[in-house]
């Protein structure tokens, strides 16, 4: 569940300017009535935030990139430095000045309040009906990091996805080819199923998830990139609305949180929804029934792909004997687990019902 804004790779990430603006030590008022350009405010957001003690991760890691973010909202982040002098309008003072008092209360993620988020160059709406979408799996899907394990004469992915992102490819569908099975598991606001079938063009994608607010928002999400009609959306407990059905690969961000790590959460994360998040004592138990019941819907030749975030050591000691392969990501090489579909099945089968039952291994 890690953020992810590609377009702050062209904006330092150490702030250069003066923090010490304070509620403390000026009115708000007075220190507002001081600022004119971009610069001004992003200064100002700085201070707030950090003022504030808000906590970061839901796009950006630290204060100066949030700022950014949220004083350039509509406009081209990347293109902060050529626009810092750029003087705001007061309808715009006014905005910006609601929105960072709103930030600093700390009780939301900032895409909760601008009803927006990115993820490896797409846009989606983002509220309180689902996580933030900062899904690693993402960047996976845009780097090609399954094409290994997949068919590539089937596939036809694209290969340039991140430099076409800047022209039309994210509002057109993308061309046919042959069938291809992929389900999105968990699928929330519909961030993965989404960028799946842009890597994917000719790929038949479901995106499921057992809350019927996250489905809707992902049905809005869906018609943003005009991909209703490749896209379906199910609503069901894991694979309840799937009977039957197989893939090829299965991308799941389940809840993995482990539950002293959801006690500590920050209020920013604990606005979304806690059923999304955790699971179990160690995180782990919505997986444990994912990985029993996954084999039955992966084509022989299929995979799984799981973020498990920072929660290996739980992972490795919850299913022992499993044997995955690390797909490496900015955040580390030990965040996501892919599965074939043979090593899965025969763990599952190694599994004596008795113990899987005892150590909560399947429950």
């Amino acid at each position: 569940m890690t953020a992810h804004f590609p377009a702050f790779a062209h904006v330092v990430q150490r702030s250069p300017y003066r923090t010490d603006y304070s509620p403390q030590s000026a009115s708000l008022i007075d220190a507002q009535e001081s600022l004119r350009t971009l610069r001004d405010w992003v200064r100002y957001a700085v201070s707030r935030l950090q003022a504030a003690g808000a906590s970061f991760g839901h796009g950006t890691d630290n204060a100066y990139d949030e700022a950014i973010w949220l004083v350039c909202l509509h406009l081209p982040v990347e293109q902060y430095e050529d626009l810092a002098s750029a003087t705001l309008l007061p309808d715009e003072r006014r905005k910006l000045r609601n929105l960072i008092d709103a930030r600093s209360q700390c009780d939301q993620p900032l895409a909760y309040l601008t009803g927006e988020a990115w993820l490896m160059g797409f846009r989606f709406r983002a509220d309180a009906r689902a996580l933030v979408p900062r899904s690693l799996l993402g960047e996976a899907l845009v780097h090609h990091a399954f094409d290994p394990w997949l068919n590539q004469d089937m596939l036809q992915p694209f290969h340039d996805l991140a430099d076409e992102l800047d022209q039309d490819v994210r509002t057109q569908p993308p061309p046919s080819s042959q069938p291809y099975r992929i389900l999105d598991l968990c699928t929330g606001g519909g961030s993965l199923a989404i960028i799946a079938a842009h890597c994917f063009p000719g790929a038949e994608v479901i995106g499921s998830d057992i809350s019927a607010d996250a489905l809707q928002l992902a049905a809005e999400n869906l018609l943003d990139y005009q991909l209703e009609d490749r896209i379906e959306l199910r609503r069901g407990d894991l694979f309840e609305s799937l009977e039957g059905e197989q893939f090829k690969l299965i991308l799941c961000n389940p809840p993995y949180v482990n539950a002293g790590s959801m006690a500590a959460l920050p209020s920013e994360y604990r606005a979304e929804p806690e059923k999304a998040l955790g699971s179990g004592e160690d995180g782990m138990d919505l997986i444990a029934r994912l990985l029993a019941e996954a084999p039955e819907h992966l084509w022989p030749c299929g995979v799984l792909a799981l973020e498990i975030g920072h929660e290996m050591p739980n992972f490795r000691r919850r299913f022992p004997g499993l044997v995955w392969t690390a797909i490496p990501v900015a955040q580390g090489d030990d965040r996501i687990v892919l599965i074939t579909a043979d090593d899965l099945k025969q763990w599952r089968d190694q599994q004596p019902a008795e113990e899987g039952l005892a150590n909560g291994a399947f429950i």
